[in-house]
Formats: structure tokens, sequence, C-alpha cells
């Protein structure tokens, strides 16, 4: 209201700019509304974080006409971002425009991400793990012998991760696809399962998913995902997004183990589990950090109707949060558009990463094509 009485004294372009910082920050708080003051920010000049959620604010109200235009006007480097090349073409299909937007579909369907995933979907395809490539004996044995991996190897062992991990990649530079490949079978021959995921990450055009897409521990963390009602693959896609499967990997907060739970956490799981206390140590134990958190997550998961992105959002945030951002839904939207617009960046990111990891876990294990979308699902206001 304040700067409603102000406005009419700024030019049109100083007006479009103050409802743009306005639209902005009750984003930022999911004020509802926020769509509405960002309608009113046409052709203004905006931040980069700006743009996003004037883009997500236009999606949430399902509103395809401004989704479109509001990343039409983003400047080039954001516009090409996969997140807002997806978006566009979405917004062009809506308007009938189905050639130019498969096009622009095209153009990211070959990233093995969220965004690639969903625009594969969109040009009527399923999710496929791409073909096998197999290194020999010989090729890992003539890697095993780089320089650099030794010391790498002494710095893991006296855990300076930091150390190890410059050692070990900066001879990666420079390797073609089959050498990286080479490079993460011997990882996961000596049991560096993070080196393994990271190295054969790198590859361009030949890849080998079954060690992008590593599933060590798989009787246990079958075992205790069966036990709790979840999909083994979204026990994996979790794992590999919070640890990369280091097994006494610590977060900055002060997570710990394969799962990554906070000590309270496991406390209050354990408990209910009648496990009784839990030590330090035994959170980094395989089994019991598998038991906790696939546990964990599947009380998350029956809290939430079986919705794997609220319950993914969950695992990262904290259960609360997710609710509140469902509360504020001013409409049902699918699962896309919902982790689109989660306003935590780090939960943003990790949903969309743990469900991308997820569907080619699933492509791997049942050996047939995969829906993002189906796992995604519709998220209805709570």
């Amino acid at each position: 209201a304040t700067f409603a009485t102000v406005a009419p004294q700024l030019s049109l372009a100083e007006r479009a700019i103050g409802w743009g910082t306005i639209g902005y920050q009750a984003a930022a708080r999911q004020v509802p509304g926020a769509v509405d003051w960002f309608r009113l920010s046409a052709n203004a000049p905006l931040s980069y974080p700006a743009y996003e959620w004037r883009t997500r604010s236009a999606l949430l109200a399902g509103d395809w006409t401004m989704v479109r235009w509001s990343i039409e006007q983003m400047p080039a480097p954001l516009r090409s971002r996969p997140a807002w090349v997806y978006w566009h073409a979405r917004a062009l299909k809506q308007a009938g425009e189905t050639t130019t937007a498969n096009d622009e579909f095209e153009r990211i369907a070959s990233r093995f991400d969220f965004y690639g995933q969903l625009a594969t979907e969109e040009l009527g395809r399923k999710i496929e793990i791409p073909p096998k490539t197999t290194v020999t004996d010989a090729e890992v044995e003539a890697v095993a012998k780089t320089p650099g991996f030794e010391l790498a190897r002494r710095f893991f062992a006296l855990n300076l991760r930091l150390e190890g991990n410059r050692e070990w990649n900066w001879p990666l530079r420079g390797m073609t696809d089959r050498q990286l490949l080479a490079v993460a079978e011997y990882a996961r021959r000596i049991q560096l399962y993070d080196r393994t995921v990271n190295t054969a990450d790198r590859t361009r055009t030949e890849h080998d998913f079954s060690l992008r897409y590593l599933s060590p521990f798989r009787d246990i963390v079958e075992r205790d995902a069966q036990t709790n009602g979840l999909d083994v693959e979204w026990a994996y896609g979790l794992i590999r997004q919070e640890s990369r499967f280091i097994i006494d990997a610590r977060s900055g907060v002060g997570a710990g183990g394969l799962m990554q739970l906070m000590p309270g956490t496991a406390k209050m799981v354990a408990r209910k589990i009648g496990l009784g206390a839990v030590s330090p140590a035994e959170l980094n134990d395989i089994n019991t950090n598998i038991l906790l958190g696939t546990t964990y997550l599947s009380m998350i998961y029956n809290q939430f109707d079986g919705s794997a992105v609220l319950a993914t959002a969950g695992y990262n945030a904290g259960p609360g949060r997710p609710r509140q951002w469902q509360a504020a839904l001013p409409r049902p939207v699918e699962g896309a558009i919902f982790a689109e617009t989660i306003p935590f960046n780090e939960t943003r990111d990790y949903v969309k990463n743990v469900l991308s990891n997820t569907v080619y876990y699933a492509a791997l294990f049942e050996g047939r094509p995969q829906s993002l979308k189906a796992r995604l699902g519709a998220i209805l206001p709570n």
C-alpha cells in the first residue's frame, strides 16, 4: 500500500522495478498475491533471483502466458539455463506452438538430470539408461598406475577428503571417456565409492550408469527399504545425494553416515523402534544408519500420504516446512511445479537431484524405461 501511494509520482520504468522488488520480497516469504505485484513488473530490469521467482510465481498461479513473457525477458545467460528452457517450452506447448516447444525440449533432452528427464517425457519418450560401455581389466590396471591416485588414497585413509579429492581429480582432466570409466571401476574395486560416482559422472558420450548410479550395500538397503515399505531405488537416490556412499560422511551441521541423519532425529527414530540409545559411532555403522534412515523416510512418507516429492523435501528440510509450503498452494499443482517453487535453494536442488537419481536407479534395477512425471505426481493444497 505504501508503494502504491508513491507509485504515481514515478516513471513507468521505476514503477515496474519497484513492483518487481516487492513481488520478489513477497514470493520469497510466500505471501499470497506476489504474482499480482510481479505482473506489474513487465520489462523491468530485475535481479536474477527476482526473474526466477517471478516465473515461479506464474507457474504456481497456472498463468502460462506470464511464464512465457517472464522467461523471455530474462537476460540470455539466465534464460539458457535448463530450468528456464524447459518451462519456456512448456509455456509454448500450452499455447499450441508444439513444433517450437519440441525444438526447445530437444535442446535439453540429452541431459542426464531432472530437466533432461522431464523434456524427454514431453517429447513422448520414456527415460532410459544409455548403452553401457564396459572397460577391460587391462584398462583398469593401466589407469590404476596413474600418479596421484596412491597419494589420494593415503589422504583418504587419514580422512583428509578435500586433499584426497584434489589429488584424485587432477589426473582426470583430459582423460577420454573410456579412461574415466576405467578409473571409476578402479575406484569401485578399492571401495572409494564417492570417487566411483563422481568419476563416472564426468563422461560425455560413453557411459556406464551402473558406476554412475552405484548400488553398494545392496542386501542391507533392499532389506530395510522393503521392511519400511519404500522403493529401494528411492532409498538409493537419496543416499547417492546425501553421502555419495561415504560411510562416515559428516555434514557441516552434524548429520552423519550414509543417510546423513541428524543425531536428534536418529535418537527419536531409535526410540520409536526400540533400539535404545545410539552412539555417534553406531550412527556411522552401515546397518544402523540405513535402518534408521529408511525408517525415518518411511515415517515422513506416511505423513505425506505417499508423496515422494513432499517426503524428500521433508527429509532435507524437516517435515514441518513442506507442510507449510503445501498449505500455501493456491491450487493443485504438478509435482515438478511444486519442486521448482520450493523456497529453499538447497531443498529445491535436493528434491530434483534425489528424484532424478531415483528414476535412473529404477531403470537400472527394473531393466525397463521409467517416468519421472509419474513419480512426481500432483501436490494438493492441504
